[in-house]
């Protein structure tokens, strides 16, 4: 595990699945690690389990933006700065595109594109201060790859490519880096809360994330492509299908318009 010692670790999402994996990754590695989601009590629980000298908990709800400055002034007041920012909460979807109303589309693009976008924002000028600083964006194969009921979440995931592209070509001579990762089926509460059709949660485990591949072996390669200052990487399951699919979209995409027109999420 490569190290991370005396750096210091924003992470959104870290109450649960990837995030809170990559909590402990980080601090294992010997970071000081900042954690953030909705429910102060499971921070709270992630923080006992990797301690609290080393960590410290701040709320943040990803749809409310007009707290993210004060949230940003915050986590850098925590340990004094902040070098890697883990760009982690989102909320996924399961539902049709012709019964999919437009907030459902709405809420998804706030939570998983546009809390992104607002974070760096207001972070953004304190890593062109300090002339150095990491983002690192999990986005999914989804951000690659268009499957049946997940046209507000791929969609996002799209989005952030693009933005993130951008901004990696902005910065780079400032010292900024931006990683962006692309996770296959992970074992996680994803589709558990993915947004259905009504706005309510799917409340299922499906069979495709059930079986697969563990929160805490993602979060090691995670680590290993932040420490490596790679561009974009799949973490995942080796050669799995999702993983199959990036090279496949890329020299046989009417091969993966096939297959993916058949890949209903179970």
């Amino acid at each position: 595990m490569p190290s991370f010692a005396n750096q210091v670790v924003w992470i959104t999402g870290a109450s649960s699945g990837i995030g809170e994996a990559l909590a402990h990754a980080f601090a294992q590695a010997g970071a000081k690690v900042i954690l953030s989601a909705r429910r102060q009590e499971e921070l709270e629980r992630v923080q006992n389990d990797i301690g609290v000298a080393n960590s410290f908990v701040l709320p943040l709800d990803l749809v409310e933006p007009d707290t993210f400055e004060a949230k940003t002034a915050a986590a850098i007041a925590a340990f004094g700065h902040i070098d890697i920012m883990v760009h982690n909460g989102g909320i996924s979807q399961r539902s049709w595109v012709a019964e999919t109303p437009m907030e459902v589309h709405r809420k998804i693009m706030e939570v998983d594109f546009f809390s992104y976008v607002g974070l760096t924002r207001t972070i953004l000028p304190h890593f062109q201060a300090r002339k150095t600083g990491q983002f690192v964006v999990i986005s999914s194969v989804a951000g690659k790859v268009g499957t049946p009921l997940r046209s507000a979440y791929s969609s996002a995931k799209h989005a952030l490519h693009g933005f993130f592209d951008c901004l990696r070509a902005e910065v780079w001579k400032e010292n900024i880096l931006v990683t962006i990762i692309c996770p296959g089926y992970i074992v996680t509460n994803v589709s558990i809360n993915a947004l259905t059709a009504t706005g309510e949660k799917l409340g299922k485990v499906g069979k495709d994330i059930g079986k697969g591949y563990p929160a805490d072996k993602t979060a090691d390669q995670i680590l290993a492509a932040v420490a490596a200052k790679k561009y974009e990487v799949f973490v995942g399951r080796k050669l799995g299908l999702e993983h199959l699919a990036l090279y496949i979209k890329r020299f046989f995409p009417t091969l993966l318009k096939n297959i993916a027109r058949n890949q209903i999420p179970k």
